[in-house]
């Protein structure tokens, strides 16, 4: 199989996991509701006891950080228990061991985490793996993380298309990809289908403004984080206090960012990363988050 055909194939598979809104006049697509395991940190009991809590507070779907502690199996007992979606994972070993690194070893280490991911993605039918791609350091050059992050994901797109499983970069506080222009760039230049976005509301509100991310990326954006980001509170006490803020108490135009996420037909999930809790406070994360797909 040539190039061309390849990617007319795969683009073909991709389109179906990750199909959108047609043109047509029509109600706004239901958005999906989901939060990570670690936020029921607060409800006591199993893991399927955590799943049940979250999927009785309203949400839809739930977002794991793999490879880890949880087993397939006890991934798939838990969902099928429950009732909820796997919206989403996380690929463990990217922080620590950033594909970026000037150490090999260290990238290699992030390959094999990513590859084994999307291989659990694909068992336990989760349409993507969130990748934080690199950090830019004093030692690593923009160019150099640009550069050794493409190589390590083109390592994986193989991975991604047999399990079916995506592969979503993340725009977090990195010094890399901060604006939404370079991130279509990147995504060009890796040129895959199976290789998308996931986009951080929150993350990009003290570079910018998130509907002009979600215009930018279009049909690039597989997976959304929901959070809330407040200027003031940055302007007060420094950067990351700006994260200290309820959902719908920061600086986020909601408003504005659904209706570009109408315009672009997505109609996935919404993962909340913010502070979790018991059952009482995942409730009150699901009603904000109701409030905030309907404004």
């Amino acid at each position: 199989m040539n190039r061309r055909t390849f990617l007319a194939t795969s683009a073909l598979a991709a389109s179906a996991v990750f199909s959108r809104a047609d043109d047509s006049p029509k109600k706004r697509p239901k958005l999906k509701k989901a939060v990570n395991l670690g936020m029921a940190g607060g409800v006591k009991g199993s893991v399927t006891d955590k799943f049940k809590a979250i999927r009785d507070a309203g949400f839809d779907g739930i977002e794991l950080n793999l490879p880890g502690e949880l087993t397939v199996d006890q991934i798939i007992e838990a969902k099928n228990a429950s009732g909820l979606e796997i919206a989403g994972i996380i690929c463990t070993p990217h922080w620590s061991f950033p594909l970026s690194s000037p150490d090999p070893a260290k990238r290699e280490r992030t390959v094999n985490g990513l590859n084994l991911a999307l291989k659990q993605g694909g068992e336990i039918g989760c349409k993507c793996v969130l990748l934080v791609p690199g950090t830019v350091e004093k030692d690593v050059t923009y160019e150099q993380c640009w550069t050794r992050s493409i190589e390590g994901i083109k390592r994986c797109i193989e991975t991604a298309e047999k399990s079916k499983c995506a592969i979503a970069v993340e725009n977090v506080w990195n010094r890399f990809i901060n604006e939404p222009v370079a991130a279509k760039r990147y995504l060009e230049e890796i040129g895959s289908p199976w290789v998308g976005w996931h986009f951080d509301v929150g993350n990009c509100v003290n570079f910018g403004w998130p509907e002009h991310w979600v215009r930018t990326l279009g049909r690039h954006v597989f997976n959304l984080h929901i959070k809330e980001y407040s200027r003031k509170k940055r302007d007060e006490k420094g950067p990351h206090a700006g994260f200290g803020v309820e959902l719908m108490e920061g600086d986020n135009d909601w408003p504005a960012v659904m209706k570009a996420l109408d315009e672009t037909g997505y109609e996935g999930y919404g993962i909340l990363e913010v502070g979790g809790g018991d059952e009482k406070r995942l409730k009150f994360l699901a009603e904000r988050t109701d409030k905030i797909f309907a404004s």
